[in-house]
């Protein structure tokens, strides 16, 4: 009756092809559940037949009593409280198996939507790890994640309910059309003359309140919107003394979420009364034609009270099931984008001559790569180099330039669009990725820890070391001490509402995972970039020791943490511009000695800023002893 909405007055999410969608969680998924399905439905169809014969029965009892109390007054035996005790029995058996039938099929349902919300969730995280990168380029960390709890969530429920929701009502609807039949045909078709009416009515009224519903989402986007951002910014409004602007912009968006928020509420609370008096226009109706032809002897008491029973239920199934459209087009929305996630293509692993890893020794050639996040633009040109077996390879340029995506490329998150990169001679595209990222140890500027033990972090890249492996491990990164100040040391749970772990001691944590991990190949990208001067001089002599024999590639800005490296490669706009060790570039005089000269400049400012100020506390210091004598002096004179 009229346009379904969600509770607020939300209009329902549609699915783009119901159809499709719905012939997918059909065939892919529903018909493996069939047994349990067809249990559903029998005892759904059971429990509603049951509670539909009920009025009638409860009408023979009210009919006994009516006739019981006639007969009194006419002389005869009154009411047989034994016929209407059986009555009451009968009646409370059906109620109770009736009970029995919704409890089995809502039981059913419910193990069949928890089996199907189980199988899809393994599916959409086995589907993640298969997943190329560049999907995730595409996608925000919370729309993937709207797919795995809200999508899902929003599925398992209203399949829950929808199912046998449509079985009861579709039911109900036809069993009390026959029951109001049966009882007299002229009070039913009285009952079904009001439906359209009242669903023109309804029509009407929603289709004028959509818009608003409409108007009113939209401004509470701006509202939301709004309020984020003043309070995302309060600094920045406060200093430039705009909270008198921003105050009138809200006013003024706030103002249009009332009216719109104010109409729209008004139109749909329109409904319930008009409902109401439709269908106490229906009673008043049946209760006159009800009188009529009980006075004529046509129809008895108790049926009378069985139809008007009948007739209250009847507006009930027919408004649920346009519940279920709201429900259904929900729930298909969010299966489609379960589906549109689950289809997404795979990345293609291949290990074709069965590459043993473990025999690589860390030789890295670069051949002519050509590479870019996507077709329309190139962001690797044309980038060769040649690293042997336990280089130590900084890579260096200003921001753009390609150095992390070189790193990504290496460790085949993405793959290049031309050329190849080998390791001792195999191209990577041919070893399986799980067996070519075991040789890497990655130490990123962004640091990550999971919800665990600080033990069970450091080891997250070798399950099986042992406890003074760990601790070794954590001595060489500089964070044993750290971590024995914890309440329960390397028992100690790290999650993101640990307040007293700071930036550099997070970082120094994942250090000590990639030290445990003992790989061949090190990268490193701007790893101390957290890290205090006087702790990234300690971290700088551990890495120093765990380089020694291994290929490393350092990633950094500041070319002053790189000058022993065996090889700088600089990149500028995704090509090689000059390549050599650190004292060999200078002497070039070219692009690299113009970065690093530039840093020079601002390190050396700062670090005469620094002195200056030192001198001036030093001499302030020393003076104000000599200020109190002369000051006392001139006292005594």
């Amino acid at each position: 009756m009229g346009g379904p909405m969600k509770p607020g007055g939300k209009l329902p999410e549609k699915a783009k092809d119901f159809k499709s969608t719905m012939k997918k969680l059909i065939n892919n998924y529903l018909s493996k559940y069939k047994i349990a399905l067809i249990i559903v439905i029998i005892f759904a169809i059971g429990s509603t037949i049951f509670t539909i014969v009920g009025p009638k029965i409860l009408g023979n009892a009210t009919t006994e009593i009516f006739n019981g109390l006639i007969g009194k007054l006419s002389g005869g035996n009154g009411i047989d409280f034994g016929k209407i005790g059986q009555i009451a029995i009968s009646l409370l058996i059906l109620y109770v198996v009736s009970a029995i039938f919704s409890f089995i099929q809502g039981f059913t349902m419910t193990g069949i939507s928890q089996k199907l919300t189980y199988k899809l969730r393994n599916d959409l995280v086995q589907k993640i790890n298969k997943l190329p990168m560049k999907y995730f380029d595409t996608k925000t960390h919370g729309e993937v994640l709207s797919i795995i709890t809200n999508d899902i969530d929003t599925l398992s429920m209203n399949l829950s309910q929808s199912i046998t929701q449509i079985i009861t009502s579709v039911c109900t609807i036809i069993g009390i059309l026959i029951m109001m039949f049966s009882i007299s045909w002229q009070m039913t078709l009285i009952s079904l003359i009001i439906l359209p009416i009242a669903g023109i009515l309804v029509k009407n009224i929603v289709g004028k309140s959509q818009k608003y519903f409409q108007a009113q989402q939209e401004y509470l986007g701006h509202v939301n919107g709004q309020v984020e951002e003043v309070y995302g910014g309060l600094n920045v409004i406060k200093a430039f003394n705009s909270e008198e602007k921003v105050t009138k912009e809200f006013e003024k968006a706030n103002s249009e979420l009332y009216k719109s928020g104010w109409r729209s509420q008004f139109l749909s609370g329109l409904m319930f009364p008009i409902m109401n008096f439709i269908s106490n226009v229906g009673y008043v109706g049946v209760a006159v034609a009800g009188g009529y032809l009980a006075i004529n002897g046509r129809i008895t008491v108790g049926n009378i009270q069985s139809f008007i029973q009948y007739n209250k239920q009847f507006t009930q199934p027919i408004n649920q099931i346009a519940q279920i459209s709201a429900t259904l087009q929900s729930m298909t929305a969010a299966a489609e984008r379960v589906f549109d996630f689950l289809e997404q293509p795979e990345e293609i692993d291949t290990d074709k001559n069965n590459i043993n890893t473990e025999n690589l020794k860390g030789n890295v050639k670069f051949e002519h790569i050509k590479f870019g996040y996507d077709e329309e633009t190139t962001i690797i040109n044309d980038f060769t180099a040649n690293v042997k077996e336990g280089q130590k390879i900084a890579i260096v340029g200003p921001t753009g330039a390609g150095k992390t995506t070189i790193v990504k490329l290496l460790m085949r998150f993405y793959d290049v669009a031309d050329g190849a990169i080998l390791i001792d001679g195999h191209n990577i595209k041919e070893i399986n990725r799980g067996k070519l990222r075991k040789m890497f140890g990655m130490v990123l500027q962004d640091t990550w820890l999971f919800g665990g033990t600080v033990k069970d972090n450091i080891k997250y890249g070798k399950e099986e070391a042992t406890d003074d492996q760990v601790i070794e491990a954590a001595k060489a990164a500089h964070v044993h001490h750290f971590i024995k100040t914890l309440p329960k040391g390397y028992n100690s749970v790290i999650n993101e509402e640990t307040t007293n772990i700071s930036a550099g001691q997070k970082q120094l944590l994942t250090i000590a995972r990639v030290i445990l991990a003992d790989p061949k190949v090190l990268i490193l990208d701007e790893a101390t970039s957290s890290i205090d001067t006087r702790t990234e001089i300690q971290i700088q002599s551990a890495m120093d020791n765990l380089m020694k024999g291994r290929t490393s590639f350092i990633i950094a800005h500041r070319l002053s943490t790189i000058k022993n490296a065996d090889l700088i490669l600089v990149m500028n706009h995704g090509d090689i511009v000059e390549q050599g060790t650190h004292q060999e570039l200078l002497e070039k005089n070219g692009f690299y000695a113009d970065l690093y000269n530039s840093q020079f400049e601002v390190e050396e400012r700062i670090s005469i800023k620094k002195k200056v100020q030192i001198t001036s506390l030093l001499r302030m210091c020393f003076c104000l002893p000599a200020k109190f004598a002369l000051a006392n002096l001139c006292r005594t004179c």
